[in-house]
C-alpha cells in the first residue's frame, strides 16, 4: 500500500485538480505520484436500430485532433448518471431516449484518475431538438456497429468509452437486451 507523504504540487482546473504527491511504498521507497480528482462521468450507445448508432464528432485538445465518440459528459453535483446519460444525448446529438440500460461502471485510468464512468445503451431514439453542444460537438453521425467495430481494430476509434461500449453491446447482457429491443 501506498501512503501520501506530502503534496508538493497542485493545479484546480474547473471541476478538476491535479495533485503531484510524494509517497511512502511499502518496502519504504519514496515515489512521486500524479493524481487527477475528475467528476463522474456518464456515456451512452445510442442505438437508432439494431444496426446502427449515433457517434459525435468532435476536436479533442489532448490529442490534437477530431475523433468520433459515443455521447458522453460530467455528471452534474447530486445528478444521477441515468439522468446525467439522458442529458448529454439531448445536448449533444438533439436526441432523447424512450429505453435506457445500464451497462457497467468502469475506472477508466485508475493509474492516475479518480474518474468514475457509467455506460448504458439507449434505444427507442426519438428527435426532439437541436444540438446544445454546438462549441463541442462538430457533427452528429449515424454509423453501422459493424463499421465501427473495424475502426476499432484498424485505431481509427480511439477513444476507450466508445470502443468498450460498442465491445459490450456485442456481446454478453447488452447483445440480449438489444435482441430485446429490436426484434428480428
Amino acid at each position: 500500500m501506498e501512503k501520501k507523504i506530502k503534496t508538493l504540487g497542485s493545479l484546480t482546473a474547473g471541476p478538476m485538480q491535479v495533485f503531484l504527491d510524494q509517497v511512502d511504498l511499502a518496502d519504504g521507497q519514496n515515489k512521486l505520484r500524479i493524481k487527477i480528482d475528475y467528476p463522474e462521468a456518464a456515456a451512452l450507445l445510442a442505438f437508432l436500430d439494431r444496426d446502427h448508432v449515433l457517434l459525435v464528432r468532435q476536436f479533442r485538445y489532448a490529442v490534437g485532433h477530431e475523433t468520433l465518440e459515443i455521447p458522453a459528459g460530467k455528471v452534474d453535483p447530486g445528478e444521477d448518471p441515468a439522468a446525467s446519460a439522458l442529458r448529454e444525448l439531448r445536448e449533444e446529438t438533439g436526441y432523447r431516449a424512450k429505453k435506457l440500460e445500464p451497462l457497467f461502471t468502469y475506472y477508466p485510468a485508475v493509474g492516475y484518475s479518480s474518474e468514475k464512468l457509467t455506460l448504458f445503451a439507449a434505444a427507442g431514439l426519438v428527435r426532439c431538438s437541436e444540438i446544445e453542444d454546438q462549441a463541442e460537438i462538430a457533427a452528429v453521425e449515424k454509423w453501422r456497429i459493424s463499421d465501427v467495430l473495424d475502426w476499432i481494430h484498424s485505431g481509427r476509434i480511439i477513444d476507450a468509452k466508445t470502443a468498450l461500449g460498442i465491445m459490450a453491446c456485442t456481446s454478453g447482457k447488452a447483445a440480449g437486451w438489444l435482441s430485446e429491443v429490436f426484434p428480428e
